[in-house]
Protein backbone atom coordinates (compact mmCIF):
# COMPACT_ATOMS: atom_id res chain seq x y z
CA UNK A 1 0.00 0.00 0.00
CA UNK A 2 2.81 2.43 0.85
CA UNK A 3 4.33 2.01 -2.62
CA UNK A 4 0.96 2.89 -4.16
CA UNK A 5 0.64 5.95 -1.93
CA UNK A 6 4.07 7.18 -3.01
CA UNK A 7 3.44 6.45 -6.70
CA UNK A 8 -0.07 7.89 -6.94
CA UNK A 9 -0.46 10.29 -4.02
CA UNK A 10 2.87 12.05 -3.49
CA UNK A 11 1.46 15.53 -4.28
CA UNK A 12 -1.35 14.93 -1.77
CA UNK A 13 1.09 13.70 0.87
CA UNK A 14 3.23 16.80 0.18
CA UNK A 15 0.18 19.03 0.69
CA UNK A 16 0.32 20.49 -2.82
CA UNK A 17 -2.73 18.61 -4.12
CA UNK A 18 -6.13 18.23 -2.47
CA UNK A 19 -6.64 14.55 -3.23
CA UNK A 20 -5.61 11.57 -5.32
CA UNK A 21 -7.28 8.44 -6.60
CA UNK A 22 -5.91 5.01 -7.47
CA UNK A 23 -6.95 1.38 -7.83
CA UNK A 24 -5.46 -1.11 -5.41
CA UNK A 25 -5.46 -4.89 -5.81
CA UNK A 26 -5.55 -7.10 -2.72
CA UNK A 27 -5.67 -10.82 -1.93
CA UNK A 28 -7.52 -10.78 1.39
CA UNK A 29 -10.31 -8.31 2.20
CA UNK A 30 -9.73 -8.51 5.96
CA UNK A 31 -6.01 -7.86 5.48
CA UNK A 32 -6.83 -4.94 3.20
CA UNK A 33 -9.19 -3.43 5.81
CA UNK A 34 -6.52 -3.84 8.52
CA UNK A 35 -4.02 -2.13 6.22
CA UNK A 36 -6.42 0.80 5.67
CA UNK A 37 -6.96 1.17 9.41
CA UNK A 38 -3.21 1.20 10.03
CA UNK A 39 -2.52 3.71 7.24
CA UNK A 40 -5.33 5.98 8.46
CA UNK A 41 -4.08 5.74 12.04
CA UNK A 42 -0.74 7.02 10.79
CA UNK A 43 -1.83 9.62 8.20
CA UNK A 44 -4.91 11.09 9.92
CA UNK A 45 -2.52 12.77 12.38
CA UNK A 46 -1.23 14.78 9.41
CA UNK A 47 -4.69 15.57 8.01
CA UNK A 48 -4.64 12.90 5.28
CA UNK A 49 -7.42 10.31 4.98
CA UNK A 50 -7.50 7.11 2.93
CA UNK A 51 -11.03 6.10 1.92
CA UNK A 52 -12.15 3.19 -0.26
CA UNK A 53 -14.82 4.55 -2.60
CA UNK A 54 -15.60 1.15 -4.08
CA UNK A 55 -14.53 -2.35 -3.11
CA UNK A 56 -15.12 -5.28 -5.44
CA UNK A 57 -13.57 -8.72 -5.89
CA UNK A 58 -9.92 -8.17 -4.98
CA UNK A 59 -9.88 -4.52 -6.05
CA UNK A 60 -10.56 -1.21 -4.40
CA UNK A 61 -10.83 2.34 -5.67
CA UNK A 62 -8.93 4.39 -3.09
CA UNK A 63 -9.39 8.13 -2.51
CA UNK A 64 -6.61 9.82 -0.54
CA UNK A 65 -7.56 13.32 0.53
CA UNK A 66 -6.74 16.29 2.71
CA UNK A 67 -9.86 16.55 4.85
CA UNK A 68 -9.54 20.26 5.64
CA UNK A 69 -9.04 21.13 1.96
CA UNK A 70 -12.06 19.09 0.88
CA UNK A 71 -14.17 20.76 3.57
CA UNK A 72 -13.00 24.19 2.35
CA UNK A 73 -13.83 23.34 -1.27
CA UNK A 74 -17.32 22.20 -0.30
CA UNK A 75 -17.92 25.59 1.33
CA UNK A 76 -17.00 27.55 -1.81
CA UNK A 77 -20.20 29.05 -3.19
CA UNK A 78 -19.74 27.96 -6.81
CA UNK A 79 -18.69 24.42 -5.86
CA UNK A 80 -21.52 23.92 -3.35
CA UNK A 81 -24.00 25.21 -5.95
CA UNK A 82 -22.58 22.80 -8.54
CA UNK A 83 -22.71 19.82 -6.17
CA UNK A 84 -26.25 20.64 -5.04
CA UNK A 85 -27.25 20.60 -8.73
CA UNK A 86 -25.73 17.08 -8.79
CA UNK A 87 -28.05 16.22 -5.86
CA UNK A 88 -25.42 16.21 -3.10
CA UNK A 89 -26.54 16.92 0.45
CA UNK A 90 -23.76 19.12 1.81
CA UNK A 91 -24.78 18.82 5.47
CA UNK A 92 -21.66 16.88 6.53
CA UNK A 93 -18.56 15.57 4.83
CA UNK A 94 -19.60 12.03 5.79
CA UNK A 95 -22.91 12.50 3.91
CA UNK A 96 -21.06 13.85 0.88
CA UNK A 97 -18.68 10.88 0.88
CA UNK A 98 -21.55 8.38 1.18
CA UNK A 99 -23.32 10.00 -1.77
CA UNK A 100 -20.10 10.04 -3.82
CA UNK A 101 -19.68 6.32 -3.10
CA UNK A 102 -23.26 5.69 -4.24
CA UNK A 103 -22.67 7.69 -7.43
CA UNK A 104 -19.54 5.66 -8.16
CA UNK A 105 -21.34 2.38 -7.53
CA UNK A 106 -24.16 3.40 -9.90
CA UNK A 107 -21.83 4.65 -12.63
CA UNK A 108 -20.13 2.61 -15.34
CA UNK A 109 -17.09 4.88 -15.09
CA UNK A 110 -16.79 7.86 -12.81
CA UNK A 111 -19.38 10.48 -12.06
CA UNK A 112 -18.07 13.65 -13.70
CA UNK A 113 -18.09 15.61 -10.44
CA UNK A 114 -15.22 13.41 -9.19
CA UNK A 115 -12.93 16.20 -10.37
CA UNK A 116 -14.23 18.43 -7.58
CA UNK A 117 -13.11 15.81 -5.04
CA UNK A 118 -9.65 15.64 -6.64
CA UNK A 119 -9.09 19.40 -6.52
CA UNK A 120 -9.54 20.10 -10.23
CA UNK A 121 -10.69 23.58 -11.24
CA UNK A 122 -14.49 23.84 -11.28
CA UNK A 123 -14.46 25.51 -14.70
CA UNK A 124 -12.60 22.54 -16.20
CA UNK A 125 -14.96 20.05 -14.52
CA UNK A 126 -17.98 21.88 -15.95
CA UNK A 127 -16.35 22.16 -19.40
CA UNK A 128 -15.50 18.45 -19.35
CA UNK A 129 -19.17 17.65 -18.76
CA UNK A 130 -20.36 20.17 -21.36
CA UNK A 131 -17.95 18.92 -24.05
CA UNK A 132 -18.29 15.23 -23.10
CA UNK A 133 -14.55 15.05 -22.43
CA UNK A 134 -13.63 16.29 -25.91
CA UNK A 135 -11.85 19.41 -27.24
CA UNK A 136 -9.63 20.08 -24.23
CA UNK A 137 -6.56 22.28 -24.61
CA UNK A 138 -4.32 19.71 -22.92
CA UNK A 139 -4.46 16.67 -20.65
CA UNK A 140 -2.49 15.80 -17.54
CA UNK A 141 -4.11 14.90 -14.23
CA UNK A 142 -7.29 16.32 -15.70
CA UNK A 143 -8.52 17.63 -19.05
CA UNK A 144 -7.81 21.34 -19.23
CA UNK A 145 -10.21 23.69 -20.98
CA UNK A 146 -9.16 27.06 -19.61
CA UNK A 147 -5.80 28.02 -18.03
CA UNK A 148 -3.49 25.73 -19.98
CA UNK A 149 -0.24 27.39 -18.86
CA UNK A 150 -1.14 27.14 -15.17
CA UNK A 151 -2.24 23.53 -15.58
CA UNK A 152 1.03 22.59 -17.31
CA UNK A 153 2.95 24.24 -14.44
CA UNK A 154 0.89 22.28 -11.88
CA UNK A 155 1.31 18.98 -13.77
CA UNK A 156 5.12 19.49 -13.81
CA UNK A 157 5.10 20.30 -10.08
CA UNK A 158 3.15 17.09 -9.36
CA UNK A 159 5.56 15.02 -11.44
CA UNK A 160 8.62 16.54 -9.76
CA UNK A 161 7.06 15.84 -6.36
CA UNK A 162 6.40 12.21 -7.34
CA UNK A 163 10.01 11.78 -8.52
CA UNK A 164 11.45 13.26 -5.31
CA UNK A 165 9.11 11.24 -3.08
CA UNK A 166 9.92 7.97 -4.87
CA UNK A 167 13.63 8.64 -4.41
CA UNK A 168 13.24 9.60 -0.73
CA UNK A 169 11.06 6.54 -0.06
CA UNK A 170 13.62 4.25 -1.75
CA UNK A 171 16.28 5.78 0.53
CA UNK A 172 14.32 4.79 3.63
CA UNK A 173 12.05 7.74 4.46
CA UNK A 174 8.75 6.52 5.87
CA UNK A 175 5.26 7.52 4.76
CA UNK A 176 4.76 9.58 7.92
CA UNK A 177 8.08 11.37 7.36
CA UNK A 178 7.00 12.20 3.80
CA UNK A 179 3.53 13.42 4.77
CA UNK A 180 3.39 17.15 5.41
CA UNK A 181 1.16 18.09 8.35
CA UNK A 182 -1.93 20.13 7.53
Amino acid sequence: MENYLIEHCSPTLANIKTASLFTYTFQCKQGFIRCLLKINHTLNKRGVYVEPLRISEGRALIWVYRKSQIEQRLQETAISKFLRACEYDLTTLDEVILFLKRRIEESDGFPHEIGIFLGYPLADVIAFIKHDGKNSKCTGCWKVYFDENEAIRIFAMYEKCRTVYKKMFSLGKSIIQLTVAA
